[in-house]
């Protein structure tokens, strides 16, 4: 690992927060951080997975859950995916990703995906800050369009709509329940404004 290499473990406790305060650090992720952290990022996803917060069906295994986050090491590699964590006394109780448009006729774009925050973390405002934060690293990108795709009527389509986030289209019947009931979805965007 890096000489500045995360040191947080989901629910195992390396070492006390230097400050000692109960304060969010948010922080991007290189490869290297990303892998050795993957068995957290799995806990975190399973979690948010079984309680209808994250793009699988509940149950999620940690074997799925694994695979997912191994499947996006060649794009976080590549610079294409941005992964942000955040965490608390070393503890990870958040995540969130910005997916670069490799397009050249939108390499002004990107797509914020997999939003999700533990569960005994909510309404504590890690998710607004992880908005935040992945709002910057999207402009120190030179991104200044952000779509991104939520369930219609979830908590979820308020949260980003309270942030500033518009409405673009409802795709009826987008994903589906595990009793096959069909879910729309929202498809939302914001226009930041470019770093000077």
């Amino acid at each position: 690992m890096s000489a500045n290499a995360v040191s947080v473990r989901l629910r195992r406790t390396i070492a006390p927060h230097p400050t000692g305060s109960q304060s969010i650090t948010i922080r991007q992720l290189s490869t290297l951080d990303y892998v050795a952290l993957l068995p957290d990022l799995v806990e975190l996803f399973v979690e948010s997975a079984n309680v209808g917060s994250a793009a699988f069906l509940a149950p999620t295994t940690r074997d799925v859950a694994r695979d997912y986050w191994i499947s996006l090491i060649p794009e976080l590699e590549a610079g294409s995916r941005l992964i942000l964590i955040a965490y608390r006394e070393n503890v990870i109780v958040g995540s969130g990703q910005l997916v670069l448009s490799r397009h050249s006729d939108s390499p002004y774009r990107a797509e914020l995906e997999n939003l999700f925050v533990e569960r005994a973390s909510r309404g504590l405002g890690i998710g607004r800050s992880l908005m935040q934060a992945l709002h910057g690293v999207a402009r120190q990108n030179g991104r200044t369009l952000v779509l991104l795709s939520a369930r219609r009527g979830e908590p979820a389509e308020d949260f980003y709509k309270a942030l500033g986030y518009r409405e673009v289209r409802v795709i009826p019947e987008w994903t589906i329940a595990p009793v096959e009931e069909r879910y729309d979805h929202v498809t939302l965007y914001q226009e930041l404004t470019p770093v000077n």
